[in-house]
């Protein structure tokens, strides 16, 4: 092949990545919307968007009837039939979902699981795939699979250096699980992941630059996006917001000497004053929203003033445009929102919490299954003909 012809080709997957991953990220949209948003020709998108089709990356359909003006150009919709799998293993249970294009949680699973081990992730993660291949998941392309880990991840090459809840140290899962599923498998830290989903497909989707945490049965984790980048930091381990000192400015508020902020702003503290039985997050938010409990509004309520400490810091720090609270995090904001966003920003300087908003996320439990899918779905978004 000459140079020219190289170059040529070089350019057309370039542009079908481009369009499949606005389809993927961005949702159905027109072939003249493509065009718009890619500033290609007409004729050239039609190519690329046929070469998609043809691959069974995405489908095209009429529009909407009701709105047509003039000849509809005919809508491009990511196909259901891609799916990657997201992993998150945490101390309880390991969740297993696939993910198609366009971040539809197509079927996903909890199996309970006392603090599993790599062994027993892999054993799970491959019988529940191989039992979807035959029934949910019959006659789809899986690309991938993500594993969300309540841990260290290092960049490099995905080694889990240590996830102290699970008991994880310097644990290869990328390999095993590769090799028991023969497919291509990727690792990372499970709030990074859900930073990553909150700001493709979620409540952070206009922003640039973000500030994630997410509470969980592990502790708390975070992601942060600056500039519209993720940001990893020089192994892979920025984020780890639960390590941090507790922003504590009542010493009555204090539940664990010298503890970090994971000890006290913390999931299980809230577990045992609702006096729930291993609480799934739905089942933690509702016991939260409305307690009928002194000693459940007491901790909740401490609870939210260190973390509106610890994010008035954030905000000081990292000017973010967003900040978003995800698992019982978003659960103990959801207490009383206004009350607890005036705090936030009571917290921080006024130039930098102008125009700060707080939300909670919009993905719920899907999150990290989301983000993680997501990640296992890039070499094809690179390179749709890869």
């Amino acid at each position: 092949m000459n140079e020219r012809a190289t170059t040529v080709e070089g350019v057309r997957r370039t542009n079908l990545a481009e369009v499949l991953r606005l389809v993927h990220h961005g949702g159905p949209r027109s072939r003249a919307v493509i065009t718009a948003e890619t500033g290609l020709n007409r004729s050239t998108v039609s190519d690329l968007v046929s070469r998609l089709v043809e691959a069974g990356l995405v489908r095209e359909q009429e529009p909407d009837p009701t709105r047509r003006v003039g000849r509809p150009s005919p809508i491009v919709v990511p196909s259901a039939d891609v799916v990657a799998i997201g992993v998150n293993p945490e101390i309880d249970a390991i969740e297993i979902g696939a993910v198609s294009l366009g971040g539809a949680v197509r079927v996903r699973e909890r199996i309970e699981a006392d603090s599993p081990d790599v062994a027993q992730v892999v054993e799970t993660v491959a019988r529940t795939i191989a039992a979807w291949r035959e029934g949910a998941l019959s006659g789809c392309r899986i690309v991938g699979v993500g594993v969300a880990v309540p841990g260290l991840v290092r960049t490099d090459d995905g080694l889990v250096r240590l996830a102290p809840h699970l008991d994880w140290r310097d644990a290869d899962i990328a390999g095993p699980l590769s090799e028991a599923l023969g497919l291509p498998v990727v690792v990372g830290n499970d709030a990074s992941y859900g930073a990553r989903a909150e700001r493709l497909f979620g409540v952070a989707r206009e922003h640039e630059d973000v500030v994630y945490l997410n509470g969980g049965a592990s502790g708390i984790g975070g992601g942060l996006i600056l500039h519209g980048e993720l940001i990893g930091g020089a192994g892979g381990y920025a984020g780890e917001w639960g390590q941090t000192a507790a922003s504590i400015t009542d010493a009555a508020d204090r539940r664990a000497d010298g503890g970090v902020l994971e000890d006290e702003v913390n999931r299980a503290r809230l577990v045992r004053a609702t006096g729930l039985t291993a609480p799934d997050e739905a089942a933690l938010e509702q016991a939260l929203a409305a307690p009928d409990d002194a000693a459940v509004a007491d901790e909740a309520g401490r609870q939210r003033r260190i973390l509106a400490a610890t994010l008035g810091n954030a905000v000081n720090v990292l000017n973010p445009s967003m900040i978003v609270l995800g698992g019982f995090l978003g659960s103990l904001r959801d207490i009383d929102r206004e009350g607890f966003d005036a705090e936030v920003r009571a917290r921080a300087l006024a130039a930098s919490a102008e125009g700060l908003e707080l939300a909670s996320a919009a993905l719920a439990a899907d999150r990290l299954l989301i983000g993680a899918a997501d990640a296992a779905m890039e070499r094809l978004l690179a390179d749709p003909l890869a």
